[in-house]
């Protein structure tokens, strides 16, 4: 009986860092300055890197305020090498992008210059909360 507890614990602590470390993946883009106003915060400036997130996450708004930690892992388009390898950043949801938004999320210029070059304009991320 005191092994099957043992394995039941290990298998748990398993399957609580393999569900910790899972990072969604998507397509990110990136919109000028100025980042005001938002969808979120209105006319409150809430810094440099901030995204807008589509409706694979906007849940109504309840994305406001969310904080992902995002890394580029490659290209969308024929832009050669777009990431810059092992960069990521953390972002903060301030703003809705509508439908015809060409990305899950859609970061700060500043935000997306940190992970790859804008001359690439929409790369493939991995992401998660931070």
């Amino acid at each position: 009986m005191r092994i099957q507890m043992q394995i039941f614990m290990i298998l748990g602590i398993a399957l609580c860092l393999i569900s910790a470390t899972h990072a969604d993946q998507a397509n990110a883009v990136y919109y000028n300055p100025p980042y005001t106003p938002s969808a979120c915060y209105q006319n409150q400036d809430r810094g440099n890197m901030v995204t807008g997130v589509s409706d694979a996450l906007w849940n109504g708004g309840a994305a406001c305020g969310k904080r992902y930690r995002v890394r580029c892992i490659g290209a969308t388009n024929t832009a050669p090498h777009p990431c810059h390898d092992g960069a990521s950043v953390v972002v903060t949801v301030v703003d809705y992008c509508r439908p015809q938004c060409n990305g899950t999320l859609n970061l700060s210029k500043d935000a997306f210059a940190v992970i790859a070059d804008t001359d690439a304009g929409n790369v493939k991320v991995e992401f998660n909360r931070a």
